[in-house]
């Protein structure tokens, strides 16, 4: 099983930018899939962004897509949330999670390892 820590996490204005980071450790970081979730207060946990084994394919919700930017460092066991142009609507704890398989899915019951969450604020 690997291990997941957030980082990054904090409170920024409406229109500022942040950067998540999260380390792998446990197992081979380059066999899993890894995706990006949020939750809110109050609200179901949801899919952010994923990106491949091999970072050739990347995915995002339509709420964030063209601000936010999922990459992974394979040789630094560590994938990364690029968040621009941030929105109050984007308050939410923010959660990576791995999928230890080839595909990627925004379903959260898919994926077999969670770290334990960033909180991001964005104030308007």
């Amino acid at each position: 099983q690997v291990q997941l820590v957030e980082s990054g996490g904090g409170l920024v204005q409406a229109g500022g930018s942040l950067r998540l980071s999260c380390v792998a450790s446990g197992r081979t970081f380059r066999w899993y899939a890894m995706a990006w979730f949020r939750q809110a207060p109050g609200k179901e946990r949801e899919f952010v962004a994923a990106v491949t084994q091999s970072e050739s394919t990347t995915y995002y919700a339509d709420s964030v897509k063209g601000r936010f930017t999922i990459s992974r460092d394979n040789a630094k066991n560590t994938v990364y949330l690029q968040m621009n142009s941030l929105k109050p609507e984007d308050t939410a704890v923010y959660y990576c999670a791995a999928e230890g398989g080839m595909l990627v899915y925004t379903i959260p019951s898919k994926y077999d390892a969670w770290g334990q969450g960033t909180q991001v604020t964005v104030s308007s």
